[in-house]
């Protein structure tokens, strides 16, 4: 059974930092790319960062170049978002997701495992 389990969420004033976690389990984590997502009231889910199975390549949407950082340990089995200089807008459900495959990709079709979920709230 695959299980992604975020952690690190939390309330934190505009132009602070949070780094949220993701321990996976149940996959061969090593082999897939992994992503992380966030979704807004209202709004569509969509990706804020993804990083390949070695961790040799990240994507990341324009806004959050140079804000947002993906990372990830193949030993732990782990993957993180290092999010600086956060604003009002960033206020999200943030998800962890693991991709079909090795390549890094944005498409959120391509992720058929996600986390729970964790509540990131900015506030100004």
């Amino acid at each position: 059974q695959v299980q992604l389990v975020e952690s690190g969420g939390g309330l934190v004033q505009a132009g602070g930092s949070l780094r949220l976690s993701c321990a996976a389990s149940g996959l061969t984590f090593s082999s897939r790319a992994m992503g992380w997502f966030r979704q807004a009231p209202g709004k569509e889910r969509e990706c804020v960062a993804a990083i390949n199975w070695s961790g040799g390549n990240a994507y990341y949407p324009h806004s959050m170049k140079g804000r947002f950082a993906i990372s990830r340990d193949n030993a732990k089995n782990t993957v993180a978002l290092q999010m600086n200089s956060l604003n009002p807008e960033d206020t999200a459900v943030y998800y962890c997701a693991a991709a079909l495959g090795a390549g890094t990709t944005w498409n959120k079709n391509r992720y058929p495992y996600w986390g729970q979920g964790t509540q990131v709230t900015v506030s100004s």
